[in-house]
């Protein structure tokens, strides 16, 4: 049975770099879409909200209209009433007769006048709430077009990238798989722990990247033999030597090149 070939430090250190830098493409492309997706989210909830506030309003506007349309019979309707109570007036055998039915078309002449004024208030709110409408419906376009312009802006984005993000999201998880679970599960916390989701990260100018505390030179000549895997105590990500970082970046721009 063949032994399993061991892997180097070096190999390992390429191989988180190798994963840093294609989850950091990954972010790159997140990124483009900036804050897109919320502002899209935020508009289509906009909308929704506008929507239903003008079907509310009309659905108001055809009561307000239904109420006025009663009013108006019962106005038709007291008015018969009164014409009866006055046919009725010429034919009375008495006074009190005659005094009651003018108490009744009294009645109906103060409940047309109600009537009236309720006409009149219903008309006052159709008014005010066509207003509205109008005013809201405006506004619904306005941020209908804002909407449209967006989704076809992130649309656009999306179609350019993700093809890319999709073929670089398989090739992280496949590179996962090459580098021990217990390295992956460091990088995976570091990279969660940092806000520019760095984990691996080179010197530059003697102190690691994202960090202005000064790698001491030993450290430095360690990190350059790339004999174990160095953390750096200030910023807690892993160190690897500038020329292995180096030669790591054009291999991964080649294939970044062919995924895009």
């Amino acid at each position: 049975m063949a032994k399993k070939k061991e892997v180097t430090v070096e190999q390992k250190l390429r191989a988180l770099y190798d994963l840093q830098l294609i989850d950091s493409r990954i972010d790159e492309i997140r990124n483009m879409r900036g804050e897109l997706p919320l502002e899209v989210e935020d508009l289509e909830d906009e909308v929704a909200g506008l929507t239903k506030r003008i079907e509310k309003l009309e659905s108001d506007l055809k009561v307000t209209e239904e109420k006025i349309k009663e009013k108006k019979q019962f106005i038709v309707d007291a008015e018969a009433m009164i014409k009866k109570y006055k046919s009725q007036q010429d034919n009375v055998r008495n006074n009190r007769e005659f005094d009651a039915l003018t108490k009744e078309i009294e009645f109906q002449e103060l409940e047309i006048e109600l009537a009236q004024k309720h006409i009149r208030e219903y008309s006052a709110q159709i008014e005010h709430k066509t207003a509205v409408i109008e005013e809201t419906k405006e506004k619904l376009a306005e941020r209908q077009n804002h909407l449209d312009h967006k989704k076809s802006e992130l649309d656009n984005i999306l179609k350019e990238t993700e093809k890319e993000e999709t073929a670089l999201t398989e090739k992280s998880e496949k590179y996962k798989k090459d580098i021990e679970e217990r390295l992956v599960k460091a990088y995976t916390r570091i990279r969660n722990n940092v806000k520019n989701g760095m984990a691996v990260v080179t010197i530059e100018r003697g102190a690691s990247g994202g960090s202005f505390f000064t790698i001491p030179p030993q450290v430095q000549v360690e990190i350059a033999a790339r004999r174990k895997v160095i953390i750096d105590e200030h910023s807690g990500r892993i160190l690897v030597d500038q020329e292995l970082a180096r030669e790591e970046e054009e291999k991964m721009e080649k294939m970044f090149t062919k995924l895009a």
